[in-house]
């Protein structure tokens, strides 16, 4: 089974920036795509973006394009969400997510493997 760990949440002013880290193990080879999710008090998970393994390719929610970009480093099997220009509106839990075929990639039922979260927290 693929592992996934975040980190780098915390607390952060409007307008600050944050980049969290998704740092995967084992058969990672069989990553179709790496996806971002959140949810906030009350709200549903929402998707907020993601990367395919092989192209690089990404996708983001409306309300996150042009803030945050998502990048991986093969090497070190880790994906990163880059936030800037945060909101308060983007405080969250974020979870990043692995996909292990092919298809949609904005749902969360998209994906196999999660990570257990971390909390981002934007005060105004």
């Amino acid at each position: 089974q693929v592992q996934l760990v975040e980190s780098g949440g915390g607390l952060v002013q409007a307008g600050g920036s944050l980049r969290l880290s998704c740092a995967a193990s084992g058969p990672t080879f069989s990553v179709y795509a790496m996806g971002w999710f959140r949810q906030a008090p009350g709200k549903e998970r929402e998707f907020v973006g993601r990367i395919l393994s092989s192209s690089g390719n990404t996708v983001y929610v409306d309300s996150v394009k042009g803030r945050f970009t998502i990048s991986r480093d093969n090497a070190k099997k880790t994906v990163y969400l880059q936030m800037n220009s945060l909101k308060p509106e983007d405080t969250a839990i974020y979870s990043c997510a692995a996909k292990t075929s092919g298809g949609l990639s904005v749902r969360a039922s998209d994906y196999n493997y999660w990570g257990q979260g971390t909390q981002v927290t934007v005060s105004s």
